[in-house]
């Protein structure tokens, strides 16, 4: 069975836009080690909630994990760990942050209760909920 994941970027630095321009890209650069084990727990062809952080404060799209954990290159100490994501589709509108902080479903969300953490899991409720929020 699937997971469901929250990665969260800025959107200056990497959109969804320059995903879905890219075909996949390589998400890397985590260090810290809560959301680098949600990174090492994610499977080929789980669906992930693409999260535009500072600008915007919104998720705006889905994509999905098209390679598992891999070594990060960017990470001179060996201990941190990559994989890549392939574009799925926008959503027809997006879930802003306050919309999120306002549902009492998603009041247990490890990203509303970690609000620092870049990759984090969401349960099948959570992830209903906000692609209903979404109008899916």
């Amino acid at each position: 069975m699937a997971s469901h994941w929250l990665v969260k970027s800025e959107p200056d630095t990497y959109s969804y836009d320059d995903l879905e321009r890219d075909g996949r890209t390589v998400w890397d650069g985590v260090r810290n080690f809560a959301a680098a084990s949600h990174l090492k727990a994610m499977k080929v062809g789980d669906q992930v909630l693409f999260y535009h952080s500072q600008e915007g404060k919104d998720v705006v799209a889905i994509a999905q994990v098209a390679r598992e954990a891999f070594p990060d290159a960017s990470d001179a100490t060996g201990k941190f760990v990559a994989v890549e994501l392939a574009p799925v589709r926008k959503l027809p509108r997006s879930v802003t942050l306050a919309q999120m902080k306002a549902n009492p479903a998603l009041a247990d969300m490890p990203m509303i209760r970690q609000g620092r953490l870049s990759v984090s899991p969401v349960s099948a409720d959570e992830w209903s909920t906000i692609l209903k929020m979404a109008g899916e």
